[in-house]
């Protein structure tokens, strides 16, 4: 539909300049003004011309009269007029050709592009804190993140995903004094980061009763500032413990970073950014602590210094961004947490811009909202978790429950049960709007029912099984009745459908069009047979369509970061 749209814009445009040569409106103006009718007796395409009234001193009516009058657009049957609307109505048989030439016959996926051809995104997303579980909280940024990765790099750019891990502060020296007081290395090499976080909770359950457990800690972490050998030993332990976890739930999540750069990474970069701040004049002292003022911009002042000269998470994404501007040189370099940091970007991103860095408005910020677990808040000091792995666990176990009660006979059910299991959480979580926060309820996410991942894996492996049965078709010629036409329709907008995810860093765009091309998919299954058509003719043009259903259904679940397997 996009580039039938394309057509259509120019068509219009041609019949404006002859009705008022010295119109200026442009045919990339029209593009923005064609609508799809609420109704499909309507039409396909509508054209409000009360758009061009004023500029063309007519009634709109009239306008849309002329343009019906002098259209001429190939994949455009008709034209009416409907009041001030120009509704048209689209070649059903060319609109089929073009998706299967698109999708099944074209050399690159249909829907991609080159808008990043040259350019460079650097993106920011999972970044757990180390010691610390992976858990469902942990899920938006790592899976929104990531499904921004692959859109980027669907649309042409060269993509960098950067893990900024969690890997310095107090936590440290909370981590270091419950170690020496209650663990042992046997314990945390034989249990893992289980057994780090149930340090970490100890020691706030200690801390309660025993305050001066705070003290220790600021110290201990004083003492990893300043290279003790001994904590810092056990940092280092700490964080390989940490990553070697985390990446066993990337590996289940297809998930590969380029770099594990965590804020530690930075420590030798900040002086340099505080010295520019007083060069700069933009540093002040408050109460002992530097700051950046921002009041003239409606923000509260960004803290750079504590009043003990110790830097902050300011100074360090500060440091950071520099670091990836000079490094890898990004068009774009974006952030992708909750959006209780909103402030915070907005803070560093207007120092970053005081500091003359004309880049700063390559930096962006995509915030998503919390999740709570059946209504509670998640919290690591009280154990008030579900790890990733634990959920991920009964997702599979589950899926395996149901495919052996289905399909017993399966080749290679325990990997189609993990991407089964694992797909219908990440599904959920992306079904949303990103900024919506979320009830995690676990029953709704392992729900295979209704619209749901596993419902959209199913409907991918039907298309490959029918296919598969076929064998070679050759189609020869499309004469689609309403159920085909609307599939058609649907898979046309997968183009602008990827364009509006991407310009809006949006992946549940596309999980609601995958869940609406399922949908006509399956109608078109139950109403138009596609193994028993009546003739080769029309078996053929419904084979088409389902192998064009078959190729988008892949590039749009790929996209959003779920496994699709052939068979289920």
């Amino acid at each position: 539909m996009k580039s039938l749209k394309k057509k259509v814009a120019e068509a219009v445009y041609k019949g404006l300049i002859e009705i008022a040569p010295g119109a200026s409106v442009t045919s990339d103006e029209i593009i923005t003004y064609l609508a799809y009718p609420p109704d499909a007796k309507m039409g396909d395409l509508a054209l409000p011309c009360f758009k061009f009234a004023k500029e063309l001193k007519m009634a709109p009516p009239a306008i849309a009269a002329k343009l019906a009058e002098k259209l001429e657009c190939e994949g455009i049957e008709s034209a009416e007029v409907a009041g001030g609307y120009l509704n048209l109505k689209i070649d059903r048989g060319a609109l089929c050709e073009h998706i299967y030439e698109n999708t099944v016959k074209a050399d690159k996926p249909y829907g991609s592009c080159d808008e990043g051809s040259g350019k460079t995104v650097v993106l920011d997303y999972s970044s757990p804190n180390v010691a610390k579980p992976f858990h469902i909280g942990h899920l938006g940024t790592t899976v929104i993140g990531h499904a921004l990765k692959k859109m980027f790099s669907f649309a042409g750019y060269k993509c960098i995903g950067v893990n900024h891990l969690g890997d310095w502060g107090t936590q440290f020296g909370k981590l270091t004094v419950a170690y020496k007081k209650w663990g042992s290395r046997e314990d945390v090499e034989q249990k893992g980061i289980d057994e780090l976080v149930a340090l970490y909770v100890r020691f706030h359950e200690e801390a309660e009763n025993q305050p001066e457990l705070n003290d220790e800690a600021r110290a201990a972490f004083t003492a990893l500032e300043h290279g003790d050998p001994e904590i810092t030993a056990l940092w280092r332990w700490f964080i390989d413990i940490s990553i070697a976890e985390y990446k066993k739930t990337y590996k289940q999540l297809d998930i590969e970073f380029d770099y594990y750069t965590g804020e530690s990474f930075y420590t030798d970069k900040m002086p340099a950014v505080v010295q520019e701040l007083k060069e700069k004049n933009l540093l002040t002292l408050d109460d002992g602590a530097s700051i950046v003022d921002l009041e003239a911009y409606g923000m509260p002042p960004c803290l750079i210094l504590k009043r003990d000269g110790s830097t902050l998470y300011p100074t360090r994404d500060i440091a950071a961004a520099i670091y990836r501007k000079n490094t890898f040189d990004f068009d774009k370099c974006i952030y992708v947490t909750s959006a209780g940091q909103c402030l915070h970007f907005a803070q560093w991103f207007k120092v970053l811009e005081l500091m003359g860095r004309e880049w700063y408005k390559d930096l962006v910020h995509v915030p998503y909202g919390t999740v709570s677990l059946n209504g509670s808040k998640l919290a690591t000091r009280t154990g008030n978790v579900v790890l990733l792995k634990d959920l991920f666990s009964e997702a599979i176990e589950k899926a395996a429950g149901v495919m052996a009660e289905k399909n017993p006979e399966l080749a290679g059910r325990e990997d189609v049960a993990e991407s089964v299991g694992i797909g219908a959480v990440v599904f959920y979580y992306l079904s949303a709007n990103r900024m919506r926060d979320i009830n995690f309820v676990l029953e709704d996410a392992l729900n295979f029912d209704g619209n749901t991942g596993p419902y959209a894996q199913y409907t991918y492996a039907r298309t490959c099984q029918i296919l598969h049965k076929a064998g070679k078709y050759e189609p020869g010629g499309f004469t689609p009745n309403d159920d085909e036409f609307a599939l058609a329709k649907t898979l046309s907008l997968f183009p602008e459908t990827f364009d509006s995810a991407l310009s809006e860093y949006e992946p549940s765009i596309i999980t609601r069009y995958i869940l609406q091309l399922c949908a006509d998919y399956n109608r078109f299954y139950h109403n138009c047979p596609v193994l028993t058509a009546e003739t080769e003719q029309l078996k053929a043009q419904r084979l088409a369509l389902t192998e064009s259903t078959n190729k988008v259904l892949a590039e749009a679940l790929e996209l959003i970061c779920v496994r699709h397997p052939e068979k289920i």
